[in-house]
């Protein structure tokens, strides 16, 4: 029996001090003092120390009345939030993020990285790799704080240092005033006048033919059919974690016409009755949260939307997983971003347990043009036999990258010769990824497939969000699989192990100079097979395409 008489108790977990307390309280003191802040907490202390010293987590977590161990596996979750032991030495005042997704490193990331770390003073600046900014067709890219270079050399670096050039460049594009002098929000007051029904609105969607452009390619109609069957109250979220890699459509259009994309939201909100609406953005675009920031403030101070509808913007915080909605939907509650287990979906139990409508920013973009102009002007503009229009970020090495909004059903080649002036010169076409980092690799053999939902899943490769990354006879097929698997075996979420596991194995067996083709073979089924969510399932698509297409040049 155990012999309690003379044991002296103390309470387990880390002791706080009443400052420490007191100067995270003052921090947050503008917010909600609320357990799904917890992430927007951990920006604001990060933001002001540039790091989170555990005895700051400490205060946090008793300000929240959570376990210390609570807000710990949050913070760690995080690429962007920085734990430190209270006795380490701070970290340098600015952090220089190298990307080094597929596009970057084609246009030598690499080589620039190993530059700035042995040119820069380590005392002053930290140099760090990081996953895809969507600067992808101003490659190669760096973040400086918070300041994103574009093509950038050494020299463009140490004049920004230099010139202390560290804060998120002001972003242009249609302000509230410009938007409301030309019909915006209109075809918004009709539906809260009811002149337009929500049953012609749905009916809309449907005949435009409108898919969620965020990857999954679900009719839109029906998915708010879906959300009106379940019980109010109902939440809306909007997922703006545009993390896969040489994706950046919807970044263009929050930097064009931001409220255009408001206005397709509000809509969205109002037909399924949504009276909260969580805007997530992917903290890699500060100069759009930024912005954003300003143009809500000006929207709901309006008379266009009512005291009843509240829209609230939340960062992310270095996460690709959370561009996986249920995902998104744990980090808006604070919480780390492991996807769910489906069924249930998040149209019967979403966020805060509650039925949701969640959506692409691209998505909802479309929804205004579509009421005022007619389904046929959306469903008109695509060919060989698909509907609608299609937003293809491009980067690789094509002359002239960018979005291209093309008809959906395009051919890679239409694409490559019509809307890109062809490749590099120099360069003979020899490849591309049709739906970014997930969505596999295809030889320019096949480049007369449509790029569309449902073209290219018997070739064993999907659109996704559109980002197609072209490469040429120069490149070489093994460094671009091992650099898109390492991008998957870093953003893991670890949850289950088929992934967290097999991605680490497979960057292992690709790293070799000789590859066991039974073996990978039989590490993607498995991934792909018993995988929880979209990135286990897909991360192997690369490997199998290349040893389907590519087999001669491995």
């Amino acid at each position: 029996m155990l012999n309690i008489k003379n044991k002296k108790f103390y309470p387990k977990g880390r002791d706080t001090r009443d400052s420490d307390v007191l100067e995270i309280k003052e921090l947050i003191d503008h917010l909600p003092l609320k357990r799904d802040m917890l992430i927007e907490f951990l920006h604001l202390i990060q933001d002001k120390y540039n790091q989170i010293r555990k005895k700051h987590l400490a205060a946090l977590a008793t300000l929240l009345k959570i376990p210390m161990a609570e807000a710990f596996e949050v913070a760690t979750f995080y690429a962007h939030f920085d734990v430190i032991e209270d006795e380490d030495k701070s970290l340098p005042p600015t952090t220089i993020r190298v990307c080094d997704s597929l596009t970057c490193e084609l246009f030598g990331a690499k080589d620039l990285m190993k530059k700035l770390n042995s040119k820069l003073d380590k005392n002053k600046v930290r140099v760090i790799r990081a996953p895809c900014m969507g600067l992808c067709d101003k490659a190669p890219a760096c973040e400086v704080g918070h300041n994103h270079l574009e093509k950038f050399s050494l020299k463009d670096v140490e004049n920004a240092l230099l010139k202390n050039e560290v804060h998120p460049k002001e972003i242009g594009g249609i302000s509230f005033e410009e938007y409301i002098a030309n019909d915006g929000y209109k075809i918004l007051t009709k539906c809260y006048e009811g002149k337009i029904s929500v049953e012609e609105v749905i009916d809309e969607l449907d005949k435009s033919g409108l898919k969620g452009m965020g990857g999954a390619g679900f009719p839109s109609g029906q998915k708010w059919k879906f959300v009106r069957m379940e019980k109010a109250p109902r939440l809306m979220t909007i997922n703006g974690d545009e993390g896969e890699p040489g994706t950046f459509k919807d970044k263009l259009y929050l930097e064009t016409n931001m409220h255009k994309f408001f206005e397709g939201m509000l809509i969205a909100a109002w037909a399924v009755e949504a009276k909260k609406i969580y805007i997530y953005m992917r903290d890699e675009y500060p100069g759009i949260i930024k912005k954003m920031k300003k143009e809500l403030n000006k929207l709901q101070n309006s008379k266009i939307i009512g005291n009843e509808i509240k829209i609230y913007l939340r960062r992310g915080a270095g996460a690709y997983i959370c561009g996986e909605e249920s995902a998104m939907i744990e980090s808006i509650e604070g919480k780390r971003g492991l996807p769910r287990h489906k069924p249930p979906f998040v149209s019967k139990i979403g966020l805060f347990g509650k039925p949701t409508l969640n959506h692409n920013i691209e998505t909802v973009y479309w929804v205004r043009d579509i009421l005022e102009k007619g389904h046929k002007w959306y469903s008109n503009q695509g060919k060989n036999g698909h509907k609608g229009p299609h937003s293809y970020s491009v980067s690789g090495r094509v002359k002239e990258p960018g979005v291209k909004l093309a008809p959906a059903g395009i051919t890679m080649n239409e694409l490559l010769n019509e809307y890109c002036g062809g490749m590099q010169d120099g360069h003979n076409f020899f490849g591309y990824l049709p739906g970014g980092a997930s969505g596999g690799i295809l030889p320019a053999e096949k480049a007369d497939i449509p790029l569309d939902f449902g073209s290219l899943e018997k070739h064993g490769c999907f659109i996704g969000s559109g980002a197609i990354v072209v490469f040429s006879h120069k490149d070489s097929i093994k460094s671009v699989v091992l650099n898109l698997l390492k991008f998957f075996n870093d953003e893991s979420c670890g949850q289950c192990t088929p992934c967290r596991v097999g991605t680490e194995k497979a960057v292992k067996l690709l790293e070799k100079n000789i590859w066991d083709e039974k073996l990978l073979r039989e590490l993607v089924d498995t991934m792909s097979e018993s995988s929880i969510c979209g990135l286990g399932q897909a991360a192997g698509n690369p490997i199998t395409c290349s040893l389907n297409y590519f087999k001669d040049r491995l």
